[in-house]
């Protein structure tokens, strides 16, 4: 009973956005039902827009989740048209309090799908290992534009409208409004710099309460961000994407960032070029190159699964997370499977 009175007091927050929790999932995508049976114990699941998510010129196909036979196949939502978070909370399970810190979950896709289980799921349970309130960003595509240059359009509006949310019910929530972190895969990384750099207006009309908030990260981590430079592979000069503003970049007006890539990765620029207008601009940043690799592991492949620790760790000198904070088991003990 105390659930669904949580769930009716949080719907009544949001205007006309549904939230559901344990039990009331009826109203639920059936992205949304399979993201949660991968968060036993989660919080509930809310859609960030009242009615229809803005500037949706026409319908999709329904939403879809499909994965392969073989054990460990990517989870794809696809045709998303009803963007959510998710709020997970630590709990008993996870063996760490909630220490205040709230990182968003961007998985990755291409601005296509969202590879939501080994880019969403497995990161929220790993952050909440840590004491971390993960929330999953289930945020829309396909890209609705054929224009390269808007790709991240609609997602961006998702991300920032997410931004403004957990600082609305950052009380509610358990979590400090000044440690909200912003992390993602690829095209989910891409998103997550945009976010980092665009901050300053809404990309939609304002809606409410939390519109009047910042929607600017505290940090950020990006594990093989994509698209964030226009040229492709290595390159003596990275040109970075006009839309990162590498111009306006400053200790002050863009979030700690924490980079990781594997070496082999086609888009290991991309994060390299991003940490090198960071560092010029005197952003705090760190970049992590791992031997070997290729794109779109998530935390499942050595060596670029130590990034899961040496995020962690970079938190916790910063701390974002207390320094006693235990490393994550499961990213200290992946398989050691060379790529």
């Amino acid at each position: 009973m105390k659930a669904m009175i949580i769930v009716t007091i949080l719907a009544a927050a949001f205007g006309l956005a549904q939230a559901a929790g344990p039990g009331d999932e009826a109203n639920l995508s059936v992205g949304d039902k399979i993201l949660r049976r991968h968060l036993p114990g989660c919080g509930p699941t809310i859609e960030l827009w009242p009615g229809k998510a803005p500037d949706e010129a026409k319908a999709l196909l329904a939403e879809e989740a499909t994965t392969g036979e073989k054990t460990g196949s990517v989870l794809r939502l696809r045709n998303v048209s009803r963007p959510t978070i998710t709020i997970a909370r630590p709990t008993k399970s996870s063996g760490t309090k909630a220490n205040g810190a709230a990182v968003i979950v961007c998985p990755g896709g291409g601005y296509s799908i969202l590879a939501a289980r080994k880019e969403g799921t497995e990161i929220v349970q790993w952050l909440n290992s840590l004491g971390i309130t993960g929330v999953l960003l289930k945020y829309r595509v396909p890209r609705r534009q054929k224009d390269s240059d808007l790709k991240h359009h609609h997602a961006l509006q998702d991300a920032q409208r997410a931004i403004g949310l957990i600082r609305l019910h950052a009380k509610d929530w358990g979590i400090n409004p000044n440690r909200v972190g912003i992390l993602g895969f690829s095209a989910g990384g891409h998103l997550s710099a945009t976010a980092c750099n665009n901050y300053d207006k809404r990309t939609y009309q304002p809606v409410d309460a939390a519109d009047k908030l910042s929607c600017k990260p505290n940090f950020a981590v990006l594990i093989y961000p994509a698209y964030l430079i226009t040229t492709k592979g290595y390159n003596d000069i990275y040109k970075l994407d006009p839309l990162q503003h590498a111009e306006a970049m400053s200790a002050k007006t863009t979030p700690p960032t924490f980079i990781a890539v594997s070496e082999f990765d086609s888009f290991a620029g991309s994060g390299m070029g991003y940490f090198t207008a960071l560092a010029k601009a005197k952003v705090p940043a760190a970049l992590h190159v791992y031997p070997g690799g290729r794109h779109g592991t998530g935390m499942q492949v050595y060596p670029l699964s130590r990034w899961a620790n040496e995020a962690a760790q970079w938190m916790r000198d910063l701390n974002i997370i207390p320094e006693k904070t235990p490393l994550a088991e499961g990213a200290e003990n992946a398989k050691k499977k060379r790529q």
